[in-house]
């Protein structure tokens, strides 16, 4: 019976594949694709200013490691709603002498005095409050350690911490015009801002008005914190006067850091998690960061589908697409956490059995309801916003960087006298098992909050090869769309054959188990769309969301791609 059945089913995929063929749309991507060629480094980033710092670092005969921490103390100061000194991320590196791929983690830790109950209501309930908008969802900043960690490791030692950030130091210190996606942003965040004094004194005008368009933004205060830690390394920042401040304000607000909390942070190497498809391979962020595996988890399950002679934007491929997301973010829901606290079945998640077992879940014709799906059989073995950039540089190493402050200028509070706005990224915690966080994804006991634990991420950096070579170096910004924005650039770019500025550019789709409805982007065929919804599925329109900067690396040179959905975005090469 059930042999007839599976008959039957692979009869209904063969004619949806037919029907398919003869759908076939093109979809009409929303920004125009401007892809930028170069023979020896190229950078994709956020923010111009960043970008040209980077770039010339690699004219300068650095290293892509090198490149990258320059862009990022510069994006701390030319893109405050995401580049930061008081979060935290994940960086990846491709060292093409030694042909190893590293991950360095560099998320926030949760303070000590944080344990179960700290954000929940007296009713023992979810208190987003807590969460979202207190001092209490400050996790310890990493992004300096991170950093620091990269370069004594893997930099090239042509560049000292100091010469680094210089050129971020002389952007505080004489300003920039606000422009771009800071102009776009810093209004929305104003009223998050002037709740805290040292945050309005810097991003509001007098009169609370946010600063306008052309306006100088001065960061001196940030300026000296910065000097501070040329001068005298990243202990200046986890011990000593930057401490101390950033202690009293976030006490002073009700929250927890002390400060051992800061002194005891440390980055961590650890190792990438690695899968294939159709001959490539994909190397990815490990827990705590979810999106490596899930990517993996993902394009298993897709490798069985035609996609390639389906179409990109046929209803079929959106179907199988859909369907996979809703398995494998079920999965993340239940699974997923911070490694030296949970054991994570890594190695059962990203395995080709595993998704043949989930593939048989996908009805071929059907959207299956969230009510319908639950977690795997993964069992433990025995015994918003967020900046991305893309190097490659002219010995063929590569990085792939993703760091954030969770929100939009994370929690808005400036440390008093530090100049650098602080992250409320704990809430990326479970509040308790079966609770959402502000970017609706479920969590479970894995990702409970406690002492020393780094909070669950979906940042995603991903680096692509072919023939053991870095091929596409990929990875967005994005909250829980961000898995789903990376395998559509891989896919797109692999799967689909899209030149890379198309592949960055082209309308998106998204589904995280719940809510049960698919997020779709403008662009995508209407006939498409209505045979979506008799599939079963719930359709709802969101804003353009992510930024995949994007390298591609071809025998001819590389190609950069920044992604236009982030207003002031640039990719530039040498």
């Amino acid at each position: 019976m059930l042999r007839s059945i599976r008959i039957a089913t692979l009869a209904l995929f063969a004619l949806a594949c037919a029907l398919g063929q003869a759908a076939a749309q093109t979809a009409q991507p929303l920004f125009a694709p401007r892809p930028v060629v170069a023979q020896h480094g190229m950078i994709a980033g956020p923010e111009r200013h960043a970008t040209m710092i980077g770039l010339e670092i690699l004219k300068n005969g650095g290293n892509a490691v090198d490149a990258a921490v320059a862009v990022a103390f510069a994006l701390a100061v030319t893109q405050p709603d995401a580049g930061n000194l008081g979060g935290g991320g994940f960086m990846l590196v491709y060292l093409a002498d030694r042909n190893e791929t590293i991950a360095i983690d560099y998320r926030e830790t949760a303070p000590a005095a944080i344990n179960r109950a700290s954000f929940l209501d007296a009713r023992g309930d979810p208190d987003p409050e807590k969460s979202r908008n207190s001092a209490l969802a400050v996790g310890v900043p990493a992004t300096v350690a991170g950093l620091a960690l990269a370069l004594e490791k893997y930099g090239s030692g042509k560049f000292t911490l100091a010469q680094l950030i210089a050129p971020a130091i002389a952007l505080s210190k004489n300003g920039i015009p606000i422009e771009a996606d800071v102009a776009e942003t810093l209004p929305r965040a104003a009223e998050r801002l002037a709740r805290w004094p040292a945050s309005a004194k810097i991003f509001l005008n007098p009169d609370g008005t946010p600063l306008r368009r052309g306006e100088l933004l001065v960061q001196t205060d940030l300026a000296a914190t910065l000097e501070l830690i040329a001068r005298e390394g990243p202990r200046a920042f986890y011990e000593g006067s930057i401490a101390e401040k950033i202690v009293h304000s976030v006490r002073a607000a009700n929250g927890v850091i002390t400060l051992d909390d800061l002194k005891n942070y440390r980055a961590v190497v650890r190792a990438p998690v690695r899968g294939t498809y159709r001959g490539f391979d994909i190397v990815s962020m490990p827990p705590p960061a979810s999106g490596g595996v899930h990517i993996i988890e993902i394009l298993n399950m897709l490798e069985a589908y035609p996609l390639r002679s389906l179409g990109a934007y046929t209803t079929e491929t959106l179907h199988f697409m859909i369907e996979a997301m809703k398995l494998a973010y079920a999965d993340r829901a239940v699974f997923l956490g911070d490694p030296d606290f949970v054991t994570v079945p890594v190695e059962r998640l990203i395995s080709k059995a595993y998704a043949a077992e989930r593939r048989a879940i996908i009805d071929p014709a059907r959207a299956k309801p969230a009510t319908e799906i639950r977690a795997g059989d993964a069992p433990l073995p025995e015994g918003k916003h967020t900046a991305h950039f893309s190097i490659v540089d002219q010995y063929g190493n590569a990085v792939a960087n993703t760091y954030t402050l969770n929100f939009n200028y994370g929690l808005g509070m400036v440390v008093d006298g530090a100049g650098f706005l602080l992250n409320n990224e704990l809430d990326d915690f479970a509040a308790k098992p079966g609770a959402v966080n502000a970017f609706g994804l479920l969590g479970a006991e894995a990702n409970a909050p406690a002492p020393g634990k780094r909070p669950l991420s979906s940042m995603s950096p991903t680096i692509v090869f072919k023939d053991g070579k870095p091929f596409l170096v990929t990875g967005s910004p994005g909250g829980s769309r961000i898995i789903t924005i990376v395998l559509q650039v891989i896919l797109n770019v692999i799967e689909h054959g899209m030149p890379l500025a198309d592949a960055v550019a082209a309308p998106r789709i998204h589904h995280q188990w719940l809510p049960d409805e698919v997020a779709i982007e403008e662009g995508i065929p209407l006939a498409v769309l209505r045979a979506l919804e008799a599939r079963g599925h719930k359709l709802v329109q969101r804003p353009v969301t992510g930024a995949a900067h994007s390298i591609l690396v071809t025998p001819n040179g590389l190609i950069g791609a920044a992604d236009e959905r982030r207003l002031g975005a640039l990719a530039a090469g040498h």
